[in-house]
């Protein structure tokens, strides 16, 4: 049986480097992926992420761009505990803004059971701003191509069933 892993970019295009994820999965549907491999851009949706998360995959690749302190175009890989996030209370997702444990734990309500998860994430350098922002900064923009290759190696793993550690690729 195929094993089957969803990649969804999270952001909002209007916002700077907040779009990596929404870019990163972009390029990521022009590679030929391997069969059982479903590349969705949910942007801002809540709803729709938890709607993605109700097919019952063997693992969930979310792509976000997420400060942690590292260089602008820092990409990670680490794998969040998110079971737990999942039982810590909270309110149904909001369908206009992206709130990614109420996205799991909505998916949860409505009885799906994804596999594992990973998060490739990018120290962005540009956060938007009141006035909006379309573009990736210089430093983002780099990142994207190391992030889709990480991504990759990460699916040949997962769909192999070797493992991996958590990672860190410098800008």
């Amino acid at each position: 049986m195929t094993k089957r892993v969803l990649v969804a970019g999270i952001g909002n295009i209007f916002q700077g480097d907040d779009a990596f994820g929404v870019e990163t999965a972009r390029q990521l549907t022009q590679h030929a992926l391997p069969e059982g491999v479903n590349v969705v851009d949910v942007g801002i949706r809540s709803h729709d992420l938890a709607f993605a998360l109700m097919d019952e995959y063997d693992a969930v690749i979310l792509i976000d761009a997420a400060p942690r302190g590292y260089v602008p175009g820092t990409v990670y890989l680490i794998e969040p505990d998110f079971p737990a996030l999942i039982e810590a209370e909270s309110s149904l997702p909001n369908g206009h803004g992206m709130d990614v444990v109420r996205a799991l734990q909505m998916a949860k309500w409505l009885g799906g059971h994804p596999g594992r998860f990973y998060l490739v994430g990018c120290e962005p350098a540009v956060s938007g701003s009141a006035d909006g922002q379309i573009g990736l900064s210089e430093a983002v923009r780099d990142a994207v191509p190391r992030a889709a290759n990480m991504i990759e190696s990460l699916l040949d793993e997962v769909l192999t069933g070797s493992s991996r550690e958590a990672a860190l690729v410098p800008a």
